[in-house]
């Protein structure tokens, strides 16, 4: 009885449709800008040229270097602008966006593991330096001047502060220290890409000393294990809205 009743749920499971949007519009943006954005408020979305690989790792919660395909999905850019119920739960949104492009690019994909060059994320020699605070609503924001990139983090965990650097650095970085709790702290780095005449570019810290020498935690290479989102599939005209 017990195992009928375990296949009857899942097949009830299976049966669910992968939640959508209410409506949806998908337009080619030709601007040739380099600048995105995405713009939300309770039930609705607008994002603006977004290349077409941006929106994959969008729908799959993933970085770039984690979604491989045709080179091409770089160069098309769209705007989207779509509605959803206002209750909808967090992590039914990169689904909804995942319905959306299976129905107007016909997406299909599938997923591999592999391991790749990293870095673990360790708890440097003389150990943490920051004081847990209460937990909450959590925050990062970040914004360089072409010289500095600063970071203002508020109730960000360690794992939180991995995916951050992972970003920043295009490599996955895996949490490994092991430390529990949220945090509150405010980091100044040298932008990776400095040349020796910039203003100000000596007196500033790369990333990885700054995490160290504020945080108590460094960066460790080594190989990582990271899933990737190979695309079979996936049309450059999306159907008609």
């Amino acid at each position: 009885m017990r195992t009928t009743m375990l296949f009857l749920a899942a097949c009830a499971a299976a049966a669910q449709p992968q939640p959508a949007y209410e409506a949806a519009s998908v337009k080619p943006n030709t601007s040739g800008g380099n600048g995105s954005s995405s713009n939300g408020s309770k039930g609705q979305i607008l994002m603006t040229n977004q290349s077409l690989k941006r929106l994959i790792e969008r729908a799959y919660s993933v970085k770039p270097f984690q979604v491989t395909g045709p080179d091409w999905m770089e160069n098309v850019h769209f705007d989207i602008a779509a509605k959803y119920p206002p209750d909808t739960r967090n992590e039914d949104r990169p689904l909804m966006l995942r319905t959306l492009l299976e129905d107007r690019f016909k997406l299909s994909v599938h997923r591999e593991s592999k391991e790749i060059s990293g870095y673990a994320l360790v708890v440097a020699k003389g150990g943490l330096k920051l004081k847990p605070v209460e937990p909450g609503g959590s925050g990062a924001n970040s914004n360089s001047d072409g010289v500095r990139t600063t970071l203002k983090a508020t109730k960000v965990s360690m794992a939180d502060l991995a995916d951050f650097a992972a970003r920043r650095l295009g490599a996955m970085v895996v949490d490994k220290t092991g430390i529990d709790g949220v945090y509150d702290f405010e980091l100044s780095w040298a932008n990776e890409d400095l040349n020796s005449t910039d203003a100000g570019a000596d007196a500033l810290p790369s990333l990885f000393a700054v995490l160290q020498e504020k945080i108590g935690v460094r960066l460790q290479p080594q190989k990582v294990p990271v899933e990737i989102v190979v695309v079979d599939r996936v049309e450059r005209v999306p159907t008609e809205n």
